[in-house]
């Protein structure tokens, strides 16, 4: 039986995904494919979670993207990789959702699934970066 919170960050990517490309509504979306794809209880309530501290902190989430790339600006970036990062980053760096190689570890699954040739490389080189610096001092004021 597959994780259900690996099951949840691809549903949640694809919810942030139609946010960005077809600008529908990503809690009706997540909604919509929580039901398609029969996820567990426990999976919803984890991708639920996840879908609206993205949302919630998106500002701040590709503020750090921006600083850790910057030659790569957050709204320049393909829109799976920028919503694998803003996942990642919710999980680990503003949250603590999920310990730090495992995020890494499951962006870049992300990035090989529904990311580009290159994705996984940029995902796990951002990310990885990321992980070294610790969360940039300016996020902590960003946020308030």
């Amino acid at each position: 039986m597959p994780d259900p919170r690996h099951k949840a960050r691809e549903l949640v990517l694809q919810a942030l995904y139609e946010m960005d490309v077809a600008g529908h509504e990503s809690a009706g979306a997540l909604d919509r494919l929580i039901e398609e794809e029969g996820l567990s209880s426990q999976g919803a309530r984890f991708a639920r979670r996840l879908l609206s501290g993205v949302v919630e902190r998106r500002a701040e989430i590709d503020a750090v993207i921006e600083r850790t790339a910057p030659l790569w600006p957050a709204e320049q970036l393909a829109p799976v990789d920028r919503n694998i990062l803003r996942i990642a980053i919710r999980e680990f760096l503003l949250d603590n959702l999920t310990p730090v190689r495992a995020a890494i570890n499951e962006a870049v699954e992300l990035a090989k699934s529904f990311g580009s040739d290159n994705s996984p490389r940029f995902v796990n080189g951002v990310l990885g970066s990321l992980s070294e610096v610790g969360k940039p001092a300016a996020s902590q004021q960003e946020v308030q």
